[in-house]
């Protein structure tokens, strides 16, 4: 999961990027860019680390140019350098910059093609590179000196009919301007929107609605899918539909975990699906176990707070915050490692002994994925004098790798993998475990947009959207993502990162 901005305006833009690219910074924490351009001259910064410690005052100075865009990332596979961090660059043609989130599943397939036929050299195992490859050969075939909205509108589709999987993409054209654009299905999120200044309109495309509140632009709306925008770099507006078959099926996982609740996504306020979330958990709880004894609801910070208020409105029971959590350290799901991730928990998160002490407590998260996290939390309440540990999850249980974006490929170390909800209840230790039910967590989502008819729910279902997932291809990613691919590229990137240092 990645973050992704760009913005055209009539003064610098670094800064904004950068402010924009803080607010986005939940989507991705191991690297961060930004390139701008000025007068046709191209100005770039990316690396390893969080927003704020890639980009000092020398690098921002240097970031002049009143369009760019902007990346936050962390990484889909088990291997990740520097030279993978994002926006990347192709010279030819006029010179195109791009990021991207989401995952391409023919990559593979691509990168041949665009060595075979269109001779082109991908330098990394990014598919991202591959995808700016394939947008710059479609905008060369247009042949043309100087680039048209027509033009651009052209390559998105020849892209649209090269390109599977999930992404949404923002990309810069030296000299030109910025284009954003969405897969046919949508699946990954895109956001444009507009501010009126002395000078005239000024332009913006986002992962989410909540970096254009926080920078004072007006949202307009999402990009479709399948639909590209194209600000030019004078400030004019060009929008076109590019796929021949678009449908809406975006990501339900962005309503349960990635997006801010502060955010708007396919005209669905993520608040209200959360609190929606915690309403339908609570109407399992009383329908599947009336005579419940839970004494307090407890949600496990941050993204559960939402449902888990609204769940301890609808049952009548007390909430309380029963963890504190440390703010400094990042988001355990993102860290690439079991061993990481364990080490991380009790780092994270510190338990308020007298919240638990003998009471029967529910603690509610977002989801439950390796269960490694779960399982700890548990024995932290039972450890601060909690008489009984129920858990409690907003979403189903996570079954099936995903394909388009979302950190959580391999099978065998997923814990609802193979188990029913009482095999998973003893491996996390909960005395009891409620799940929601995969109807009404749809439910949920789709009241805030009754258009949308279906969601990718792959992640719970196996039941992939885009229809070209093999198990050939989930078994090449069970074995280029599993823990033991990312322990080894650990080793091997930190023997690249001493050779870059000296």
């Amino acid at each position: 999961m990645c973050g992704i901005i760009g913005i055209v305006g009539h003064e610098n833009v670094n800064q904004e990027i950068y402010d924009g690219l803080t607010v986005l910074q939940h989507r991705g924490q191991d690297a961060a860019g930004i390139v701008t351009c000025d007068n046709g001259r191209l100005f770039l910064r990316k690396d390893n680390g969080l927003v704020r410690d890639v980009f000092h005052t020398r690098h921002m100075l240097r970031l002049r140019g009143n369009m760019g865009i902007g990346h936050v990332r962390y990484p889909t596979a088990g291997r990740f350098t520097s030279a993978e961090a994002q926006p990347f660059y192709v010279n030819s043609p006029f010179g195109i910059s791009l990021a991207h989130n989401g995952n391409l599943t023919n990559a593979a397939e691509l990168k041949r093609d665009l060595f075979r036929a269109d001779r082109r050299h991908i330098n990394t195992d990014s598919d991202s590179e591959v995808l700016l490859n394939v947008f710059a050969h479609e905008l060369q075939q247009q042949a043309k000196l100087e680039v048209t909205p027509d033009d651009v509108f052209a390559a998105v589709a020849g892209v649209h009919r090269r390109c599977r999987g999930a992404y949404a993409v923002v990309a810069m054209i030296t000299g030109y301007g910025i284009v954003g654009f969405r897969d046919p299905h949508g699946i990954r999120p895109a956001v444009f929107g507009r501010r009126d200044t002395p000078q005239g309109a000024e332009y913006i495309v986002a992962s989410e609605s909540v970096a254009i509140d926080a920078l004072g632009f007006e949202l307009i709306r999402d990009i479709a899918p399948g639909e590209a925008v194209y600000i030019d770099q004078g400030g004019q507006l060009h929008t076109r539909q590019c796929a021949e078959q678009p449908q809406l099926t975006p990501c339900i996982f962005e309503h349960v975990y990635f997006a801010r609740p502060d955010s708007i996504i396919d005209g669905i306020s993520v608040y209200k699906a959360r609190l929606r979330m915690g309403e339908a958990l609570a109407r399992k709880i009383q329908r599947t176990r009336p005579q419940h004894d839970i004494d307090v609801v407890i949600p496990i910070p941050d993204t559960s707070r939402t449902s888990a208020m609204q769940l301890s409105n609808a049952l009548g029971i007390l909430y309380r915050e029963g963890f504190i959590k440390n703010r400094y350290i990042g988001r355990t799901f993102i860290m690439p490692g079991q061993k990481q991730r364990r080490k991380s928990v009790r780092q994270k998160l510190n338990a308020i002994d007298l919240e638990f002490k003998g009471k029967n407590v529910l603690l509610v998260d977002d989801s439950i994925v390796r269960g490694t996290t779960s399982q700890q939390i548990i024995q932290m309440a039972r450890d601060a004098g909690a008489r009984k540990v129920y858990f409690a999850s907003a979403a189903p249980p996570v079954r099936y790798p995903n394909v388009y974006g979302i950190d959580m490929p391999s099978v065998h170390e997923l814990v609802g993998h193979g188990r029913n909800e009482e095999e998973i209840a003893q491996v996390i230790g909960a005395d009891w475990l409620v799940y929601q039910d995969l109807d009404d967590l749809v439910e949920t989502a789709r009241h805030g947009n009754p258009a949308i008819t279906r969601f990718d729910t792959s992640v719970f279902d196996g039941q992939y959207v885009t229809g070209d997932i093999t198990q050939d291809y989930l078994d090449f990613l069970e074995e280029k993502r599993n823990d033991g691919a990312r322990n080894k590229a650990g080793e091997d990137n930190a023997v690249i990162d001493l050779h870059n240092s000296d």
